[in-house]
């Protein structure tokens, strides 16, 4: 009787520390951009300021813009947690031999900044956005 009562017991705090854990969970990036919507608005308005950006639009005259936008949507889509799978070459791939350099990368962070800005996106989601775009540095500049 009293191994039941303790299997019970014990059932009782897992369906519980279960239910807590399931409610205290917190959506994902993904879901608090908006989901693949949310993040193809961003990632359009985003390659449309560095396209118009001075110092490193004209990287992007001969680009394919609908291909790099949904290359981009998919690559944060993926990163943030959503269901989307990144069909497109490594960052290092695509910018090899490109010669990036630092206050380039710099000014399209700024041109990010400036989409996050025109969403109003929270200081948290900001902060987690700007981390992803920071953590292909090594793969973009100096290619």
């Amino acid at each position: 009787m009293f191994r039941q009562l303790v299997r019970i017991c014990a059932i009782v705090a897992l369906s519980g520390a279960l239910l807590s854990a399931c409610a205290s969970s917190e959506p994902s990036l993904y879901q608090r951009l908006g989901g693949t919507p949310g993040i193809a608005a961003v990632m359009d308005d985003f390659v449309d300021n560095v396209r118009a950006d001075p110092a490193i639009g004209k990287r992007f005259v001969a680009a394919d813009i609908p291909h790099t936008k949904q290359m981009l949507t998919e690559l944060v889509c993926q990163a943030s947690g959503g269901p989307c799978k990144y069909s497109g070459r490594s960052m290092k791939e695509i910018h090899r031999g490109m010669g990036i350099r630092d206050d380039e990368f710099n000014a399209m962070v700024g041109d990010m900044n400036k989409t996050l800005d025109k969403f109003r996106l929270p200081q948290r989601e900001r902060g987690e956005v700007l981390s992803l775009l920071a953590s292909l540095k090594g793969d973009i500049v100096g290619q």
